[in-house]
């Protein structure tokens, strides 16, 4: 856990021609030796934290849709925990979450417990991780927005079966797989090949118990060329819980990934 990879992240290439951006922000357990230093958590809990907050083998399932996608999609890992910063947060984010600690750098666990001093200065974390990450994930979208002129972001995630105490809305249904949208940047027809595709996992909801979808602030509210989806399996579909290994339900979890990569990255 406290191995800090080469980069904070990693964008791998997918065809030239592919619209679609794989975005995998929390399926990494890795914490630099230095930013361990500043958890208050002893090893054996911040296992578990890790175990609960971490989206397990997601990386793994954006990895097995690019490799049977027509159109290999281009995907954006994050290679360090969202214990280190929240790449999907904002600096300045909605008081709801600043008020359970689940900001850019997070002071409270799944649990609400302390897992930074109150009096954390996370702004190095913020400038070290979260604004190269958010320039990084902008010039990828530009990128695919210069080539095929529009963009289709699409977020990998998992949440827990059982809503843990952090959760702002998790009282509402906890489908097989939520899809999360965004008024702006998820047209209908992005939803209906979601809602299609996924729907042998035991059906879909929307916006429950996550909504919205990541796009980069330079394009959103503004661009309707960049489309986003937040994609959220719930964990019992294809692991086991909290934070053990994968089970068959990852391989048809990436094939139908690979579908909707499909129909959404045609011309």
């Amino acid at each position: 856990m406290n191995d800090q990879p080469a980069a904070s992240f990693q964008l791998l290439p997918g065809a030239a021609e592919s619209p679609v951006i794989l975005h995998v922000p929390h399926s990494s357990r890795a914490i630099p030796a230095d930013v361990r230093r500043g958890i208050m958590l002893d090893d054996p809990a911040l296992e578990r934290e890790l175990d609960h907050i971490t989206d397990s083998h997601t990386a793994e399932i954006a990895a097995g849709a690019a490799s049977a996608s027509v159109r290999t999609p281009w995907r954006f890992v994050n290679q360090l925990s969202r214990l280190v910063v929240d790449p999907e947060r904002f600096p300045d984010e909605r008081e709801e979450l600043l008020a359970v600690g689940m900001g850019a750098v997070y002071s409270r666990t799944t649990h609400r417990e302390k897992l930074r001093p109150a009096d954390y200065d996370g702004q190095s974390l913020i400038a070290r991780y979260f604004h190269p990450y958010s320039e990084a994930m902008t010039e990828a979208v530009a990128n695919r927005l210069e080539a095929v002129g529009r963009a289709v972001i699409i977020d990998v995630h998992s949440y827990p079966t059982e809503q843990l105490p952090y959760e702002l809305h998790g009282d509402g249904p906890r489908p097989p797989v939520c899809l999360g949208t965004d008024g702006f940047h998820t047209p209908s027809d992005l939803l209906a090949h979601a809602e299609k595709t996924f729907a042998g996992f035991g059906g879909t909801g929307i916006n429950s118990p996550f909504s919205g979808g990541y796009v980069p602030l330079k394009y959103y509210g503004v661009d309707p060329r960049v489309s986003a989806l937040m994609v959220e399996v719930r964990r019992d579909v294809y692991m086991r819980e909290p934070g053990g290994p994968a089970g068959h339900g990852l391989d048809a979890l990436a094939a139908a990934l690979a579908e909707l990569v499909d129909a959404v990255s045609a011309p």
